[in-house]
């Protein structure tokens, strides 16, 4: 998508790319810490899952639920 002179992802393309870079290069896993994040803080349903493509499809379930998790240390 392209937007002037910015060429913009959409929202499910970067979580594509972001869980398959974090899942199959073992010093990619700041991607999948990205998606975990992007998750907490854009509150992204778990149903964006079924819109990506299903080798990832399971990352990011796993991902969503560990966000839901109230996390203490980060959070207070």
């Amino acid at each position: 998508m392209q937007r002037g002179a910015l060429r913009l992802v959409p929202l499910e393309r970067l979580v594509e790319l972001k869980l398959a870079s974090g899942k199959t290069a073992a010093h990619r896993l700041k991607d999948l810490a990205d998606v975990l994040e992007l998750v907490k803080a854009a509150r992204l349903p778990l149903e964006l899952g079924a819109s990506l493509d299903a080798s990832v499809r399971s990352k990011y379930e796993e991902l969503w639920h560990a966000a839901q998790v109230f996390d203490p240390i980060s959070e207070s």
